[in-house]
């Protein structure tokens, strides 16, 4: 009781001395406003960004190997001059891995390029044609609430069936327009469709299947060059349940130097590359980023720091003889240093939830403007909290210590 007596009465003189005080309060919470909302906002596009990214990421599976001939990853001397001679994988080189293989659960091909989309009037240019094989639906992660995705038969024949992305679909066929078993040309070439993906949002690395056109191998031989390194083929592999991606990748590399007849001696002609590399690399990257917020956050704490230093002391000293007062009627000292150190403690939160609404504002401005969706999160808003009560209680601190040490009989002359 004598605690919540003491906020009560705290925050009645920091209402006080906010309101006789405006424009110095204002100067000095600025700063506590400004280092909070830089922080914040900082950790709050950091927090969005790598969500999306890490939703990215686990789209392509964390049990999945990808055969390629590049790694995602470079050491300070790669020599890339041998990467360069490197053959790209080959459609047919799927079906030793299926054979060989004990660590897989599904092997699936793929090569992509951009081409032309047209229905009638309608025409979706740069779009993404995926051409892979059956298995395909096995490894990548997608939904499809129309249609259906295409049977073995329709790969192994090279059937011109095609499943869209959201986005491609609604631009092919606006008005609600039902797109299933219709024809579309892709390249000038006729095919049907027979799915359309869920719509997924954008995606950082570029992954989304919203602006994808999924095809059978064997027909995108008709519209991509499947030789060509310029269509980025690769051959992901995933592993069966209870089988690591360590595992998989030792017996991948014995398949693999298997099929392109390496020698003992040779080194590797082809990568194997896992999420887990890209996921290491973003790591960094957003620790980095995490520490510039709290570097360019802390010089505006610290200013709005020294200025509720700078309220708290011109508090004390304006209230001294009430202090005397106080004291003289038994008011302890712990009472006093507890009166004053809630009134920073309170002043600061000010500072503190005007910066956290700031954050908010720019949190729904965005939802307006850009494709990725950016959330003030429960953790931050604690965060922000956090931060604001530890600078009210080391910038109120000393002011309230001296307040607690006043003589009474001296404090009451002051006047």
């Amino acid at each position: 009781m004598l605690f919540f007596s003491l906020f009560k009465e705290s925050i009645f003189f920091a209402l006080h001395s906010l309101n006789a005080n405006k424009l110095r309060t204002f100067l000095s919470l600025l700063g506590i406003t400004i280092g909070i909302f830089a922080i914040i906002v900082v950790f709050t596009i950091v927090d969005s960004l790598e969500n999306n990214i890490r939703k990215s990421i686990a789209s392509l599976g964390d049990n999945v190997v990808f055969v390629q001939k590049w790694p995602w990853t470079f050491g300070p001397d790669y020599p890339w001059w041998k990467y360069m001679n490197r053959p790209v994988p080959q459609y047919d080189e799927l079906f030793d891995i299926q054979k060989k293989s004990k660590t897989a659960e599904a092997v699936a091909y793929r090569i992509g390029a951009r081409r032309t989309i047209k229905n009638r009037g309608n025409i979706v240019e740069n779009a993404i044609i995926t051409g892979c094989s059956y298995d395909y639906y096995k490894i990548k992660s997608f939904e499809i609430p129309e249609g259906r995705f295409f049977t073995e038969n329709e790969v192994n024949a090279g059937n011109n069936v095609a499943l869209l992305g959201k986005s491609i679909a609604d631009g092919l066929f606006p008005n609600g327009q039902d797109p299933i078993g219709k024809e579309v040309k892709i390249a000038g070439r006729k095919a049907f469709v027979i799915g359309v993906f869920k719509k997924e949002g954008e995606s950082m690395l570029g992954n989304s299947m919203d602006n994808q056109v999924v095809i059978p191998y064997h027909f995108a031989k008709l519209i991509i060059d499947v030789h060509s390194e310029n269509s980025d083929p690769y051959i992901a592999v995933k592993a069966r349940p209870g089988i690591t991606n360590a595992q998989m990748i030792d017996e991948l590399t014995g398949i693999m130097r298997g099929i392109r007849r390496l020698k003992p001696m040779a080194d590797d002609d082809f990568a194997l590359n896992e999420t887990n590399l890209l996921s290491k690399n973003f790591n960094i990257l957003f620790d980095i980023i995490g520490i510039a917020g709290w570097i360019i956050g802390g010089f505006s704490i610290l200013v709005g720091g020294f200025g509720i230093a700078n309220i708290m002391f011109v508090s004390v000293k304006e209230r001294t003889s009430m202090i005397g007062i106080q004291k003289s009627l038994g008011a302890k000292n712990y009472f006093i240093l507890m009166q004053f150190l809630s009134e920073s403690v309170f002043l600061s939160l000010i500072g503190g939830v005007l910066g956290l609404f700031l954050t908010w504002l720019i949190t729904l401005a965005a939802k307006g403007n850009i494709d990725m969706e950016i959330t003030l999160t429960q953790s931050n808003i604690i965060l922000g909290i956090t931060i604001s009560v530890l600078i009210g209680i080391v910038s109120g601190f000393v002011p309230a210590y001296t307040a607690s040490q006043l003589d009474p009989v001296e404090a009451i002359r002051s006047n």
